[in-house]
């Protein structure tokens, strides 16, 4: 609450996340409100797609109402908490020292890359990140072998870790989990102890499976959506130039690895601004930058402006908000456990931590990056390969913490002896990246668009400072390390006591993160509840567009199917995800992006919003959109997805409709269509559509509505009966003569199906904790009347 203390003035963080996702949950929102049941569709986003990664709720959710009590604070306050709710319960299940345990969980949570998270709105991630530690507590406790508590612990744990709803994150966790698995099963089978290791799998199989049970309906949901997002199959095999698609992978691999830490910049990890921090950071009076603005005679108020967000980031990646500082003082401290620590569980942590640094090479490491993405299941599914280092994040802490209280535990000899590997050690790698600091060119790949709009000299001034940065951070990381080491030398001196040594480099840990991670989230990142509630203005074009209340979409240009700004006013074919619709996108990047206007016509985008020279907005009515529902007169079959996407190029939506024969059987290929065919949409809701069809002949109507296999059920006259997917995204029906009612029900049988089993893991998770509760009292009680 002190860090995030703008909370308390009632105020919330912005988070630019967040706000997209505002954008795209708009109408599942306001329908929630208005009937207080969740429609799992919503048309605002891509045309249309399922809410389930868009924080639908489920029912029977019992272990996110449990979160939501654990999560009690205003956020993003609720999540720094759990980061240090959870790492203080595992540094205790390590039988580190309580106040120990306080500093090494607050070092965990000021860790830069969490806060950063927090300040562009990751919530998912920070919340899944925050559940972490205490799943690892569970493991470890049930391999100690506290099989009742240890078991239920990492019940909870995973349960709340998977209800974080952030797969990418619990994938890595996965990963740790097995190096720690690996190495207590070794100590088991070195021992013999067979039956105590099947004991371990036993209780730790029964928590996985109730975790897993107690979210099914988020997960099975999940797993549906993706097979029809961008993570799952390409069902074309050449690219949108043309070219042959050579990649295996549900993902592209430069797409998987565009976020790869590069090998020198990981030493960001030690000093922060090594690489030159973020892509906008805030510069003084006294850089190279801003006397270069004032010899340029910009006024002195303008040029201290300017200063506040220069690009002085120059590693690896397209991005950076934040450098993925971990503290100077714990990498001191975490060598300082490998120096003197005799718990071989230091090698699990360290291990840890090194695997997440290769990987989160990506493609400057490739040998392993395409062994990962080629041959370990699940792992071609993730971006931002960089983001992994949440475990070094992870167990760096630990592992200074570990080293904190080993210290004190040895003799003087011994304690001098550590003291001066780890202070050689760390100073030492500083030193050398000082004395390389000549052999790096501090150029970064964006270098080429300054030089040619504003000149050499600017780059040459973000140069100069970037090499300022890169001395006075390596300087600043060797004082803290020089000020911890004298404090632990004063403390074998016998000058200062160990309660007050503790105290000393607990602050001093604290200090070093709490002033880095100031510079990127702050007070300054507050604003009022209104502005997060409605992140979104309405434009003069946006209130042109919606005095026409019939039903239609409407294309931001400007936006290129990636901002979720239209979605919060309109029903959009654009928007913001990480796990857009796979068909949408193709269709995007296959012919709308090449100025085929005939996808717009039968997606009913009867409104295109685009920008003039000046940056002024305008609207672009489409004369030519289909509408919400129309007959065609013939059917083209063709026997693969990549003709269908051909056909595409040259369709004349309104009177023929593009069929996979592979997919659907149809019988008949041309009808009779009239003038007075007519199929007009009477009811509009997110998941419920109703038409009336008036036709003389048999017909087949083409629906402007996203195909999606599972849940849509079409009725005609109140009768179920079966459609088809035609012009690669869109429903179609064929209707008999006559007038007729047609709907169009969303009625996911995965929700059912996942809520039963929920309920009843929910059910059989209530059954062993007060099982467990009572073993474990009826244990104490034996114990107590035999004398132990």
């Amino acid at each position: 609450m002190i860090y995030f203390y703008p909370v308390l003035q009632r105020k919330q963080i912005f988070q630019s996340d967040i706000a997209q996702y505002t954008g795209m949950a708009k109408e599942q929102i306001d329908f929630r409100e208005a009937t207080d049941k969740e429609p799992y569709w919503t048309n605002s986003a891509f045309g249309g797609m399922p809410t389930y990664q868009l924080g639908a709720k489920y029912p029977h959710d019992y272990i996110g109402a449990l979160d939501d009590v654990m999560r009690f604070l205003p956020r993003p306050a609720d999540y720094l908490f759990l980061y240090f709710l959870g790492f203080y319960g595992l540094l205790l299940v390590l039988k580190i020292d309580p106040l120990k345990a306080f500093f090494g969980a607050i070092a965990f949570g000021f860790s830069t890359y969490l806060i950063i998270i927090l300040g562009v709105g990751h919530n998912a991630k920070a919340h899944a990140i925050g559940y972490m530690p205490l799943v690892i507590a569970g493991f470890l406790m049930v391999f100690q072998k506290k099989y009742v508590w240890g078991g239920l612990l990492t019940l909870f744990a995973t349960a709340l870790e998977i209800n974080a709803n952030h797969f990418q994150m619990t994938y890595y966790l996965l990963i740790f989990l097995l190096v720690l698995v690996g190495y207590f099963s070794f100590q088991f089978i070195k021992e013999k102890d067979y039956k105590g290791l099947g004991i371990a799998f036993g209780v730790l199989a029964i928590a996985g499976i109730f975790a897993i049970g107690a979210n099914a309906t988020n997960l099975l949901a999940t797993t549906e959506y993706t097979k029809f997002s961008t993570r799952g199959k390409n069902e074309l095999t050449f690219n949108s130039n043309g070219s042959k698609v050579t990649e295996n992978s549900a993902l592209s691999r430069d797409y998987i690895t565009e976020y790869s830490y590069g090998i020198a910049e990981s030493f960001n990890l030690v000093a922060p601004r090594l690489f030159g921090g973020s892509n906008n950071e805030t510069l003084g009076t006294d850089s190279s930058m801003y006397q270069f603005m004032i010899s340029q005679g910009v006024p002195d108020s303008q040029a201290q402006d300017y200063v506040k967000g220069m690009p002085t980031y120059w590693g690896d990646q397209p991005i950076v908000a934040a450098p993925a500082y971990i503290g100077a003082v714990v990498f001191f401290l975490a060598f300082l456990a490998l120096f003197i620590d005799n718990r071989k569980i230091k090698y699990v942590f360290f291990g840890g931590a090194m695997i997440a640094l290769v990987l989160s090479w990506g493609k400057n490491f490739p040998v392993l990056t395409n062994f990962f993405i080629d041959y370990i299941p699940l792992y071609d599914k993730f971006r931002a390969v960089s983001s992994i280092q949440v475990l070094l994040e992870l167990c760096f802490p630990v592992l200074a913490v570990m080293g904190l209280q080993s210290f004190f535990q040895l003799d003087q000899n011994q304690q001098k002896k550590g003291l001066l590997q780890s202070t050689l050690f760390g100073l030492g790698v500083l030193l050398i990246l000082f004395l390389c600091k000549g052999t790096f060119s501090f150029s970064a790949s964006s270098d080429d668009y300054f030089i040619k709009n504003y000149g050499p000299a600017f780059v040459d001034a973000l140069k100069a400072d970037r090499k300022t940065m890169y001395s006075a951070d390596l300087l600043r990381s060797a004082f803290f390390i020089l000020l911890v080491a004298g404090s632990l030398l004063l403390f074998i001196k016998k000058k200062l006591a160990q309660q007050t040594t503790i105290v000393v480099i607990g602050l001093v840990m604290i200090f070093d993160l709490f002033v880095v991670d100031k510079k990127y989230v702050s007070e300054k990142d507050f604003v009022s509840k209104r502005e997060i509630e409605v992140p979104f203005q309405a434009t003069p074009v946006d209130a042109q567009i919606l005095q026409d209340s019939s039903n239609y979409r409407v294309f931001e240009i400007n936006g290129n199917l990636s901002s979720a700004r239209a979605s919060f006013f309109h029903k959009s074919i654009g928007g913001y995800h990480a796990a857009k619709p796979r068909r949408m996108q193709q269709l995007f990047d296959y012919q709308i992006a090449k100025n085929n206007l005939e996808p717009l016509n039968f997606l009913n985008v009867k409104y295109l919003i685009q920008t003039d020279k000046e940056g002024k907005e305008f609207p672009i009515a489409n004369p030519d959109a289909n509408g919400n529902a129309w007959f065609v007169s013939q059917v083209k079959l063709v026997p693969t997805a990549d003709e269908e996407m051909k056909a595409l190029g040259q369709l004349d939506s309104k009177n023929v409709a593009v069929l996979n024969s592979k997919e659907f059987t149809m019988n008949k290929l041309a009808f009779v269509k009239d003038s007075s065919a007519v199929i007009t949409l009477d009811s509009y809701q997110p998941n419920h559509l109703q038409y009336t069809s008036i036709n003389a002949n048999e017909g087949l109507a083409v629906f402007s509505e996203m195909y999606y296999k599972n849940g849509w059920n079409a009725y005609i006259d109140g009768n179920k009966v079966e459609h088809l997917q035609v012009d690669y995204v869109l429903r179609a029906l064929v209707l008999p003569a006559g007038k007729h009612s047609v709907e169009f029900k969303f009625e996911p049988q995965v929700v059912q199906t996942g809520s039963t089993i929920t309920l009843v893991s929910s059910i059989g998770i209530l059954l062993l904790l007060m099982g467990g509760i009572y073993f474990e009292r009826k244990k104490t009680i034996e114990m107590q009347q035999n004398g132990k």
